[in-house]
Order: structure tokens, then sequence, then C-alpha cells
């Protein structure tokens, strides 16, 4: 019982020192890198929404 609580123990402060590394390199973006962020995801959503409208279209035509 003892070992499978250690194998836990040490699980978890591999998970917690890798999270750290992590996120001691990363940073925040700047205003460029979010806008630019911003822009790409806002032009995929209407991608995907406008696919989505287009074969909503086709349904309500094609079977009426």
């Amino acid at each position: 019982m003892e070992t499978v609580h250690q194998t836990k123990m040490v699980k978890i402060k591999k998970f917690l020192k890798e999270t750290y590394r992590v996120l001691k390199i990363t940073r925040k973006p700047n205003k460029e890198e979010y806008l630019t962020t911003t822009k790409i995801t806002g032009i995929g959503a209407a991608i995907i929404g406008s696919i989505g409208f287009v074969i909503f279209m086709l349904k309500q035509l094609l079977l009426g």
C-alpha cells in the first residue's frame, strides 16, 4: 500500500515540476499578437458558421 502512495506522490511531483517549467517560460502576448490571434479566431468562427449556414440552406432547399 505504501508503494502505491509513493508512486502517486512521485507522479504529482513530476506533474507540478513540469507545470512550473512551462509557466516559467510563458509570457503575456503583446497587443499585436493579441489582435492577430483575435482576427484569426474570428475568421475561423465566421468560416465555420458560413459552412453551417450553407449546409442548413441546402438541407432546406432539398428537403423542403
